[in-house]
């Protein structure tokens, strides 16, 4: 093990014994009590702040982060999701405009590029603290008179099946990592170019119709994906080869 893997180790020790929020020693306190230079420290706990477990405040010193929420790739909404975990959601509509859906929407949405969309940006938040920003794309006449107001209310799916009669039952959904742009840090409150991720998704209804595209930026520091693997056993031939 090196020395800089050694100090991480000890470090996350540390991490285990304090509360979120609380101040870890500073690097000069770290690098005498743990007899490792500070340029060693320095690499261990950039690298602890990389994966989110540590943050550090200009000018106060560096602290526990909060937990990583484990995001599931299943087909539930953020509300749904965040209310499963016992946190408040909450969201805040950045922008609601119509627009032609143009060459590249409608040929996610399977719509004429004339098509008038709905464009909804919306900040996502989980017990007042930011999570994500949401862009959504449906074209308009499948939500007559959806306002913003009605999107801070409750779940977008509980709204399309309670007002509109609209199901959604599955859809196609990619993940890449990226970083935050100006736009995007500034509304999530965090330094730029910070680490995120990109979501990118498609769904349908149960008549099989393309209903939504959704564009979304969660915070890195906040998420972690998780999926549940199976495997089927293997089938061996007759004989024992």
């Amino acid at each position: 093990m090196t020395k800089q893997s050694e100090t991480r180790s000890q470090v996350l020790d540390l991490i285990e014994q304090l509360g979120v929020g609380e101040a870890i020693p500073s690097e000069r306190q770290l690098s005498a009590s743990l007899g490792v230079s500070r340029l060693t420290v320095r690499a261990a706990l950039d690298e602890l702040v990389r994966e989110g477990l540590l943050v550090r405040r200009h000018g106060s010193g560096t602290f526990v982060s909060e937990p990583k929420i484990a995001q599931e790739l299943t087909m539930t909404s953020f509300t749904e999701d965040m209310e499963r975990r016992g946190m408040v959601p909450a969201s805040r509509t950045l922008d609601l405009r119509i627009a032609p859906a143009g060459a590249h929407l409608g040929r996610l949405l399977h719509v004429s590029p004339s098509e008038p969309v709905v464009i909804i940006s919306r900040l996502r938040l989980a017990d007042r603290e930011t999570m994500a920003i949401e862009t959504l794309h449906v074209r308009e006449s499948l939500v007559p008179g959806l306002s913003s107001r009605d999107l801070e209310r409750q779940s977008f799916y509980e709204l399309l099946l309670d007002r509109y009669g609209i199901d959604i039952v599955g859809g196609l959904q990619t993940i890449e990592p990226t970083v935050t742009n100006e736009t995007e840090s500034e509304a999530l409150g965090v330094p730029l170019h910070s680490p995120a991720f990109l979501f990118e998704r498609t769904t349908r209804s149960s008549s099989g119709e393309i209903v939504e595209y959704v564009r979304s930026i969660y915070r890195g520091d906040r998420y972690k994906l998780v999926t549940e693997l199976n495997r089927s056993p293997l089938r061996r031939n007759g004989g024992g080869n």
